[in-house]
């Protein structure tokens, strides 16, 4: 079983935000960010929360959110099959470029007058 705490620990290290900085964003207290460290099975809650202050995916680190992510993944491309024209074919991002590509110039001849 994966310790969560010691890989919260270790990217929260490299990532080389301080502990007090961290703590102040998170509204918790040094102590808790140390029980945290030390907890085999700190909530995944926290675990995305401090993920997204350090700026760390931990999918790729906790099992459990590789397997929610694998799962999400999956749910998109399902949703995305349904569709008439496929997220995954060139004529569609290449059709989304251009609509995008279109709107930019129309913006700028906008601004121009």
């Amino acid at each position: 079983m994966q310790h969560k705490g010691e890989i919260l620990e270790k990217a929260v290290r490299d990532s080389g935000m301080p502990l007090t900085k961290l703590t102040h964003r998170l509204k918790k207290s040094r102590r808790w960010i140390y029980n945290a460290f030390e907890n085999p099975n700190v909530s995944i809650d926290y675990v995305l929360e401090i993920g997204k202050i350090i700026h760390h995916d931990f999918s790729e680190d906790i099992i459990e959110l590789k397997k929610y992510r694998n799962m999400t993944v999956a749910m998109q491309l399902e949703d995305s099959g349904s569709d008439s024209e496929s997220n995954n074919t060139v004529e569609f991002w290449k059709n989304k470029y251009l609509n995008l590509l279109e709107k930019y110039n129309l913006l700028l001849e906008k601004n121009s007058k």
